[in-house]
């Protein structure tokens, strides 16, 4: 039997949430780096893991040509964490524990709560910002600075005499 470290466990447990159970775009918990580069390659060379052809530009490994390859979780290598492939849907299912770990529930990120906070009707104040992230106002306006440089347009007016930001279009 093949022993799986932390990294092995975590790319094979957020490609089991996929779909395609697709390994990429790495969880938010890895970085990419040299450690994550190399546990991609033990899952290969374990047979846990198989590059195929995708057309997601999330999930490319590498581009030869005009062909993207990604790298995808084989039935083997979500068996070896207790995943099981759904015999009617082929949507792998997981069981309620791993090893007597019970599965982490899905977590929102901060900057996706201001994204909904801006994508009111009304928009958000900087104090309505500041009390759904925990931020110091310096670090939320950064933030939406942020936002900004990434594409979205986020709109600035007055409201009660405080200053109000409103979504207009995303990236």
């Amino acid at each position: 039997m093949t022993k799986l470290n932390d990294t092995h466990r975590i790319l094979l447990a957020a490609a089991g949430q996929r779909g395609d159970a697709s390994l990429l775009p790495l969880p938010s918990s890895l970085t990419a780096n040299a450690r994550t580069t190399k546990a991609l390659v033990a899952l290969v060379t374990f047979g846990f893991a198989e590059e195929r052809k995708t057309t997601d530009a999330a999930a490319v490994h590498r581009i030869d040509g005009d062909l993207r390859f990604g790298l995808f979780a084989t039935s083997s290598g979500l068996a070896a964490i207790g995943i099981d492939a759904d015999e009617a849907g082929g949507r792998p299912t997981i069981d309620a524990e791993v090893d007597g770990i019970a599965p982490l529930p899905s977590r929102t990120t901060k900057q996706a709560d201001v994204l909904a906070l801006l994508g009111r009707d009304d928009g958000a104040t900087l104090g309505d910002i500041i009390a759904a992230t925990g931020w110091l106002p310096h670090t939320t306006r950064a933030a939406l600075t942020g936002l900004r440089k990434k594409g979205h347009q986020i709109e600035r007016s007055k409201r009660d005499g405080a200053t109000c930001y409103r979504l207009l279009a995303a990236a």
